[in-house]
């Protein structure tokens, strides 16, 4: 997770929002990150600027206030077993969301296969990372790209894409692998994250051995 190294600096920002926040349930949180997710989700299904745009602000307060339920509970002492569930169901409800808009709209649906590997990694990578702490070998967040890498790429991508080609009309790669940016993002998506559900498989098994 390439993010991690600077954990620090957004920690310097997140903490102060956090405390302000203290009244707050994490829970309530957790919700509008799932309601953010949807609408972003939904922005993405529409061609234009000013939707990928849209889309890409509520794919960054879905990762701001996934990031924040975890830090108000934790300095609230409402952190729980059943709130660290919940946060790990919504995250994936949130992933599929926002991949499934993308997928399903104007700038990938040409390529809808690329999206459907895109979720699969997506799903596969935090099955093996909970799936690890299951068995007994420890809560894995490791791999090339984790869920904060991902969120940040998407909005880059979706406000590139509606600045460069806002209404698709440009394909961008050689022969026939000619895709929009988004298209292209999925595609990394798509190796990424099926490479990062392989790498924590293996780190699972090697310490089970």
């Amino acid at each position: 997770m390439v993010l991690d190294a600077y954990r620090h600096l957004a920690d310097a920002v997140l903490d102060p929002i956090a405390r302000r926040l203290g009244k707050v349930s994490p829970d309530t949180l957790t919700w509008a990150a799932l309601v953010s997710a949807a609408f972003a989700g939904i922005s993405f299904l529409f061609r234009g600027g000013w939707p990928l745009v849209v889309g890409a602000l509520f794919v960054f307060l879905n990762a701001l206030l996934d990031a924040l339920d975890g830090k108000v509970a934790k300095m609230t002492g409402k952190a729980s077993r059943r709130g660290d569930f919940l946060d790990h169901v919504v995250d994936r409800y949130a992933d599929v969301l926002i991949l499934l808009g993308i997928t399903l709209g104007p700038y990938a649906s040409q390529w809808w296969w690329l999206g459907l590997l895109a979720i699969i990694g997506v799903l596969l990578t935090s099955y093996m990372g909970t799936q690890a702490q299951a068995v007994g070998a420890g809560r894995l967040y490791a791999g090339v790209l984790g869920r904060a890498d991902r969120l940040v790429i998407l909005v880059l991508a979706a406000l590139l894409q509606a600045v460069v080609d806002p209404e698709s009309v440009t394909n961008l790669g050689v022969g026939d692998a000619r895709y929009t940016i988004l298209a292209w993002t999925m595609a990394l998506f798509a190796v990424l994250g099926n490479l990062t559900a392989i790498q924590r498989a293996v780190s699972t098994w090697r310490r089970l051995t």
